[in-house]
């Protein structure tokens, strides 16, 4: 038996940040059917720009992620939220996934979003402006798919994600909820 795999995409650059841990958390714990794999290099990927997508020229990080996207068999957002939306890192990998228009890696992809974020709400303001942009990018935005843990930099200043009973119990939430929305296409 094969396993899936799911593509993390964190929005989060910085080392030490909370949307890396919670990522790190929900692949510690996948199903064994799953593989989810954090891609490695948001950082490096140059601002979208159709003068550098060019057949045969696309820059290696973008070419890397899109590979990456394609072999997958569904995206997983992880975002902060950054000024009341998403990082501009995650908006940018977006859009070099939506090329080429209409036949780009998230072209029917299944793709949920989740994440946490310093205030209340645990960052959904930027988890619904990433499901807009990847729906209208082309994705198969998986709505049922949510977790938004608030006040992440206390939450997690001593405890990391995987360590936290309810975060973990919401994590199973996630796979609960691709698995259903697998076999309700697999119906379809």
């Amino acid at each position: 038996m094969s396993k899936n795999t799911v593509l993390a995409l964190v929005g989060s650059l910085r080392a030490d940040s909370t949307n890396r841990k919670l990522a790190e958390a929900i692949q510690l714990n996948a199903p064994e059917d799953l593989d989810v794999v954090i891609h490695e290099s948001l950082g490096s990927l140059p601002f979208y720009n159709e003068d550098i997508d060019v057949e045969g020229q696309v820059p290696a990080a973008a070419a890397a992620l899109r590979a990456a996207a394609n072999e997958a068999d569904a995206l997983l957002l992880v975002t902060p939220e950054h000024n009341g939306t998403m990082p501009a890192s995650l908006k940018n990998a977006i859009d070099w996934l939506s090329r080429p228009y209409g036949a780009g890696a998230l072209t029917g992809k299944p793709t949920a979003v989740v994440g946490t974020a310093f205030g209340q709400f645990g960052g959904i303001w930027a988890q619904d402006e990433a499901r807009k942009a990847v729906g209208i990018a082309g994705a198969r935005v998986l709505e049922e798919v949510r977790l938004a843990v608030p006040g992440s930099m206390v939450r997690f200043a001593e405890t990391h994600p995987k360590d936290d009973a309810e975060v973990v119990e919401q994590i199973k939430g996630i796979f609960s909820a691709l698995a259903a929305a697998e076999k309700a296409e697999a119906a379809a």
